[in-house]
């Protein structure tokens, strides 16, 4: 089956089959949020981007080989309503964005900063602190030594736009540099999208419109 990235709650996952890495994006909660296990290719083991709810699915698509590891993008509460639940019952190590690690009410074991690497197995993936839809939230790229990239964006970018910055212009500029310097400027447009909410898009469809979305403000 052909990956579409295109997944509803109550639906099944849809699974991206990459060379070295198995990505598996569920739709879970009344916010219709994305979360994605990955899994590496060599050694089995698994690493869990947002536990943001109905911890009976996520533990159901973990299945019997559990997680080492749960990254939260951001600080948000729909991203960890049920971190507490797999953090317990897997025994994961626990990531998130240093500025945010605070606003999560679980322990993070490992605040991450940008630049630095997260490891599922033998696959890398770099951390890139993103600024203003909150204060901590991170993006992860995992660039495919077989392929193109890919990017885990949380709420920090959308087809159509970045997160939402509630109307602060300070964070809007600062959230729209952000994701041009370090992950429009720095990803080529094969690279593959994959947020928080909804469907997937790809660096190169929302490239054309960084005008616009400098100039809307939103």
């Amino acid at each position: 089956m052909t990956y579409s990235g295109e997944v509803t709650v109550g639906g099944p996952a849809d699974v991206h089959e990459l060379k070295d890495l198995m990505i598996t994006k569920i739709a879970v909660g009344p916010m219709n949020n994305n979360a994605y296990l990955l899994r590496c290719r060599a050694t089995d083991e698994q690493l869990l981007i947002d536990a943001a709810n109905e911890a009976d699915t996520l533990l159901g698509m973990i299945g019997g080989d559990g997680i080492a590891s749960v990254v939260t993008t951001h600080r948000h509460g729909d991203h960890w309503q049920a971190l507490a639940e797999v953090a317990a019952a897997t025994g994961a190590r626990t990531y998130a964005g240093r500025e945010d690690a605070e606003g999560i009410p679980v322990r993070t074991d490992v605040p991450v900063d940008d630049g630095d690497t997260i490891r599922v197995g033998r696959v890398e993936l770099t951390a890139r602190h993103l600024v203003g839809h909150t204060p901590g939230s991170i993006a992860l790229v995992y660039d495919d030594p077989h392929g193109h990239p890919h990017v885990f964006t949380g709420d920090c970018l959308f087809p159509g736009g970045v997160g939402n910055t509630h109307d602060d212009p300070k964070a809007f500029a600062s959230l729209l540099h952000d994701v041009e310097t370090k992950i429009f400027d720095a990803l080529p447009d094969e690279t593959w999208v994959y947020p928080g909410h909804g469907n997937d898009t790809s660096l190169g469809a929302e490239r054309p419109h960084l005008p616009e979305w400098h100039a809307r403000g939103w």
